[in-house]
């Protein structure tokens, strides 16, 4: 069962400021690839590229699948950021979501939205190379 985090007052400010600071600088990068991947389907949709025989580059199909890749990884990031700056306002910033645990300061100060502890992060490395 969760309790609530032993991170003082002043963590929890450090690990809000770190959080917002890089949810800032997601949201620029966020409109720069959004705006981006606009011009690449807007050219895609003209009609008057020639997709397929430029010897230049990628076609604007590969350019298109790696431009909204990067931005579902942006978008993904995003949310974990949200979320944490969630927890940090009821009370549960630092603790696990899987097991409760709390989550060790080192892995916090390297990952200030880490959702999960050391080892339930190792569990789910394993599980998704299975």
């Amino acid at each position: 069962m969760r309790t609530q985090t032993k991170l003082s007052p002043a963590d929890l400010r450090k690990f809000e400021g770190l959080l917002l600071e890089e949810r800032r600088d997601l949201d620029v990068a966020l409109g720069r690839i959004t705006h981006t991947l606009h011009d690449v389907i807007d050219a895609r949709n003209s009609g008057t590229a020639d997709d397929e025989h430029d010897p230049e580059g990628p076609t604007l199909t590969m350019e298109w699948s790696r431009i909204s890749g990067v931005h579902g990884e942006f978008e993904a990031k995003a949310a974990t950021i949200d979320r944490a700056l969630d927890r940090i306002r009821d009370g549960s910033y630092g603790l696990c979501v899987r097991g409760g645990e709390p989550i060790g300061r080192a892995r916090l100060e390297a990952r200030p939205a880490a959702e999960l502890c050391i080892d339930c992060a190792r569990d789910e490395e394993t599980r998704l190379r299975a």
